[in-house]
């Protein structure tokens, strides 16, 4: 089958077609497994992180992307909860010990970094971590949902929030967009704030409904209960924890952070920043309840991804403009 493998970890910068277009043998699916023919797969920024080098896959090659969508061609012994030619989903978890918090297991496993991912015209995944999709999502439009609208689905629920307090949302590309949609369906009481470092962004984000746009570091009308952080540096956290209200908490919500910025963590005031009972809580993976409920709001909303696609054999350029901050809304990969 094709496929898109990483072979060897550098920054983009250094190397800006990071996956090699290679030819490898189908997966068979093992027991309690099934092999998906694969339709799409989103573009996340967690790719960077893994060919950066700040989550690296235990062993290289691998093929990485996980949020996919496809096709359900064979399934394995014992498995018996889906049928062949469903349409399914697999998300960033691949695996884990099925329990409340298998996102915090030692035996999660990652799709795309630990176990091959959907860059891919094919892929093997356990039945229990693939998901009908609804049918009111096309397949590009469900493929962001797997992990950009799960995580943040899970990152939205961990701020508390309770309709008429105020949620600020700092970083608006796949996740961010997301979110703003599922926020306004679950809290219609709520304001919205968006901090963004692009006007274009910005702009979006106010199309799709928010109260308020602003750059990163602009205050915003009212101090929101809680905030949402989804970029990959470390600014934006410190002008979230000044702009939070006394008691509120914000939610990071990225695997890992770059250091290109990491010297302004020494600018943090306890007094500003942190004091009257402030609190930082992180998104640690999903699991696969998560991505389970989080489908279903989806589709009553129904919530609706703003898509750019590109071939499967495009996916260095896709990566490179997710870098550069060229996005708006998310960015998926056409297999067939």
């Amino acid at each position: 089958m094709k496929a898109l493998a990483l072979t060897s970890m550098a920054s983009l910068e250094e190397n800006g077609e990071p996956l090699e277009l290679v030819e490898v043998p189908r997966p068979a699916p093992g027991p309690g497994e099934v092999l998906i023919r694969v339709h799409a797969c989103g573009v996340c920024h967690t790719e960077l992180d893994e060919i950066e080098g700040r989550t690296p896959p235990p062993s290289l090659p691998v093929i990485p992307g996980h949020e996919v969508v496809g096709v359900i061609e064979t399934l394995g012994a014992g498995a018996s909860c889906l049928e062949r030619g469903q349409r399914v989903g697999v998300g960033w978890i691949h695996s884990s010990d099925g329990s409340a918090r298998e996102n915090l297991s030692e035996r999660f496993r990652a799709t795309g970094r630990d176990a091959n991912g959907g860059y891919a015209e094919y892929l093997v995944i356990g039945e229990a971590y693939a998901y009908p999709i609804p049918e009111v999502f096309s397949d590009a439009e469900a493929a962001p949902l797997l992990c950009a609208g799960s995580v943040g689905y899970r990152a939205l629920r961990l701020t508390g929030l309770e309709d008429g307090q105020r949620l600020g949302l700092t970083g608006f590309g796949g996740s961010g967009h997301l979110v703003l949609q599922l926020a306004k369906h679950l809290f219609p009481g709520s304001e919205i704030y968006v901090f963004a470092r692009s006007e274009t962004e910005r702009d979006f984000a106010l199309e799709l409904g928010a109260d308020w746009a602003g750059d990163t570091s602009a205050a915003p009308p009212e101090a929101p209960d809680a905030i949402i952080d989804t970029t990959p540096a470390w600014r934006p956290v410190i002008a979230a924890l000044a702009a939070l209200r006394p008691g509120g908490r914000l939610v990071i919500n990225a695997i890992r952070k770059e250091a290109g910025d990491s010297p302004a963590l020494a600018e943090i005031d306890y007094a500003q920043h942190l004091w009257l009972e402030k609190e930082i809580k992180t998104v640690a993976n999903v699991t696969a309840a998560d991505i389970r409920e989080f489908l279903q709001v989806a589709a009553e909303i129904p919530l609706r991804a703003e898509v750019e696609v590109y071939p499967l054999e495009e996916a260095n350029r896709a990566l490179r403009e997710l870098k550069a901050g060229h996005i708006r809304g998310a960015k998926v990969l056409k297999v067939i």
